[in-house]
């Protein structure tokens, strides 16, 4: 997940640096105060200069899934393009308890800042709170703490996007059928997040007069995607149309597709892995489009805490603080425009 070293947020929050050239109201050949019109703009952001060393405690979930895995890995190749920033890193994690005695950890290491994937983010509120309260500044990742106090910043992927974005494409492809049957294969039903996908899912089918007809949960893991897209086929004889929340559990969903030798309906991923935007492209499944939730919200993370420990702004920005909040957007990838986002995609 290496890079080449680039300014930070231009690429990941689309906020271009522009160098702003007073012209003159020249009607004459009038000299100019020497410099050269071919000069190169120079750069106004002094947020990549090396500061005051950044010490970051990483904690996030275990990385048994391809999205986790792409999260450990961008969090840590962000850390390594500066010189002004020690990583320190749990390793990961799915019990909660286990999570708590990590950040405790940092706090009594007395880090500078915290980045926290937390694998329950209720769980993790209290600990994050007493981070908070003893001046070292924590950034969520992707699960919401429940109570916005216990985050200085918190970076998101746009979940009730990912669920509009997937029934847009939906009723797209439906073209005013509404008669058309609909199911979902949901991720982990207690987290918010999953309400969230659903929520927008709802809404954006509901533009087009087209409801859900059947739906299950699973659990992101790809025995669970088989078992819950089993479950599902065995009780929806007919589907026009398919959303699985996760394109890493969508490899047991396409296998369980696979071995129903079900192909009459189409299906819509969530998440953007490289095996999904593979298939897409080959399209010679019945996955024909996924929608994206960029692992890159990690790297943002690492960069935030850095600047948020140096006590820096967004240069970008007009304001003086990094944001409370940065939700990345998510974009629908079809066979059309699949090229331009496989460089972007996770391993499953």
């Amino acid at each position: 997940m290496s890079r080449p070293k680039k300014r930070p947020f231009r690429l990941v929050y689309g906020v271009a640096i522009a160098a702003l050239v007073v012209m003159t109201g020249c009607t004459s050949n009038a000299e100019d105060s020497g410099g050269s019109g071919d000069a190169e703009p120079q750069a106004v952001s002094g947020n990549d200069d090396p500061g005051e060393t950044v010490t970051i405690g990483f904690s996030g979930p275990a990385a048994d899934h391809g999205w986790l895995a792409a999260i450990n890995s961008s969090a840590l190749a962000e850390a390594e393009k500066y010189d002004d920033i020690e990583l320190k890193t749990a390793e990961g994690t799915n019990d909660a308890s286990q999570q708590i005695a990590q950040v405790e950890t940092f706090i009594n290491d007395k880090v500078d800042a915290i980045v926290l994937l937390p694998f329950d983010g209720a769980a993790m509120t209290p600990i994050a709170l007493e981070a908070m309260s003893k001046g070292i500044p924590v950034i969520n990742v992707d699960r919401e703490f429940d109570d916005p106090n216990a985050a200085r910043v918190t970076v998101l992927g746009d979940n009730y996007g990912m669920g509009v974005s997937a029934g847009a494409w939906v009723c797209d492809q439906a073209d005013g059928n509404k008669d058309a049957i609909v199911a979902e294969i949901a991720g982990i039903d207690s987290l918010p997040l999953t309400q969230d996908r659903s929520r927008g899912f709802k809404d954006a089918l509901a533009e087009c007069g087209l409801d859900v007809d059947n739906r299950v949960a699973a659990d992101f893991t790809v025995e669970g995607g088989e078992e819950a897209a089993t479950n599902l086929l065995q009780a929806a004889p007919k589907i026009d149309f398919l959303w699985n929340h996760d394109d890493d559990q969508g490899v047991g969903v396409l296998a369980a597709i696979k071995n129903a030798g079900r192909d009459e309906f189409q299906m819509i991923g969530g998440a953007g892995s490289k095996n999904a935007m593979d298939l897409i492209k080959a399209d010679n499944t019945v996955l024909k489009a996924t929608v994206t939730y960029p692992p890159s919200m990690a790297s943002s993370a690492i960069n935030l805490a850095r600047l948020v420990g140096q006590d820096k702004g967004m240069s970008d920005l007009v304001e003086n603080e990094i944001p409370a909040s940065i939700t990345l957007a998510s974009a629908t990838v079809t066979k059309e425009n699949v090229d331009k986002y496989l460089p972007l995609g996770f391993k499953s």
